[in-house]
């Protein structure tokens, strides 16, 4: 599997320069989409079905007569203006691919070349189904992300598994990073008011000041995580914004607080949006009153015992032992999690550092890879498939 994946190389690099330089943002991914179809069309054999959750592909190949796993791909870019001078950087202003889902669509279209040729050799029983996935950077009015959108629309439906890869730009090349148990954390937003009367700023007495609540309220949101929750449970409560008037001599009658809140367990999620409302309700005790809105993200996503253990196995049989890496979860979000709570499922984190000592974080201007990755995850995505559609996976 790995060599076939290697001839793949420099059409997985086409590919994913040419997703690369037309980047398109949430639910508005039509050109990726509509290269996704081409190229599955292309390749043949393979059922296609366009416009799923507004802009989504998703390819079956295979048949029902056996089980179903799904392999998931995201397609959307950021809102942000590429700095690199590559040939194939982003034409399209202010949008670029800073997260890799170019990447991992080039990847999962290798891993349809791959299967398929599997299929017509006659050795695997049942069906894949390949999910290239919008929006998972962004919600909708609705507050609805792409992998949720897909999931409402029978997406994940007969699946009995679901497997996915992420890149990463900082870890070397060759690497791989496999977790079992909690592998993303949820994710949920506030947006709090306090209320005061305002007024003058020579006659503070007269009225109530919300900037006044402000600082006692700061350190309640603060000291939940240190004296509220259990310290051996992971999450965070970020403050991200703070705003509130505009004049020197003029007390505002409302001031802001928007911050994100992440953790792993439900119980200690529900916990923190409850420590958010009391903390905020201390504005009452000091004369005003406020308003909270709590936008509820995406849920953790557990990395399945065995099927992480699946792509654990392939991971060692292609790559060694040494590619194994056993770094811990950190509390970014992925809606891959939606995915994970309808069937078995497992995300790894594949190596994609360039080897030159500068670091090229996600999710900023200078975001890069080396594209010496698109093979490997091609080969591990469709290696981990076929042995679990060949029953040859440890179940």
């Amino acid at each position: 599997m790995l060599d076939r994946a290697y001839a793949l190389h420099d059409e997985l690099v086409r590919l994913r320069r040419d997703i690369h330089a037309h980047p398109e943002l949430g639910f508005c991914e039509t050109r990726t989409a509509a290269l996704v179809a081409e190229t599955l069309a292309e390749i043949g054999g393979i059922a296609v079905r366009t416009g799923i959750a507004r802009t989504g592909v998703v390819a079956d190949l295979g048949d029902a007569h056996g089980p179903t796993i799904a392999i998931r791909a995201d397609m959307d870019a950021l809102p942000i203006r590429e700095a690199t001078t590559h040939s194939f950087a982003s034409t399209n202003p202010s949008v670029m691919h800073a997260c890799g889902h170019d990447a991992h669509t080039a990847i999962l279209l290798g891993v349809a070349h791959l299967l398929r040729e599997r299929f017509a050799s006659g050795d695997l029983r049942g069906r894949v189904r390949l999910l290239f996935q919008p929006s998972e950077e962004s919600a909708d009015s609705e507050g609805k992300s792409g992998g949720l959108r897909m999931v409402e629309e029978g997406t994940m439906d007969g699946v009995d598994a679901v497997i996915a890869l992420h890149v990463d730009s900082l870890l070397p090349l060759g690497q791989v990073t496999v977790r079992k148990g909690w592998n993303t954390a949820a994710a949920d937003d506030f947006h709090g008011v306090l209320i005061g009367s305002g007024g003058h700023g020579a006659y503070p007495h007269e009225g109530s000041d919300p900037l006044f609540m402000l600082v006692p309220v700061l350190s309640a949101l603060y000291g939940i995580k240190a004296r509220r929750l259990d310290p051996v449970e992971p999450s965070i409560l970020s403050v991200g914004a703070v705003r509130g008037g505009e004049a020197t001599n003029v007390i505002p009658s409302e001031v802001e607080i928007r911050g994100t809140l992440r953790s792993y367990s439900p119980a200690v999620r529900e916990q923190l949006i409850a420590e958010v409302e009391r903390a905020f309700a201390l504005a009452r005790g000091l004369g005003g009153d406020y308003r909270l809105t709590i936008q509820r993200g995406y849920p953790a996503a557990w990395n399945d015992q065995r099927v992480a253990g699946w792509m654990e196995e392939v991971t060692r049989d292609l790559l060694g032992e040494a590619a194994l890496d056993r770094s811990p979860a950190g509390l970014g979000a992925e809606d891959f999690a939606f995915m994970c709570q309808r069937a078995p499922g497992a995300m790894i984190m594949l190596g994609a550092a360039i080897d030159d000592g500068v670091a090229r974080p996600h999710h900023t201007p200078i975001f890069d890879i080396d594209e010496r990755c698109l093979p490997l995850g091609a080969a591990i995505l469709a290696e981990t498939t076929a042995r679990f559609l060949s029953g040859r996976a440890n179940l």
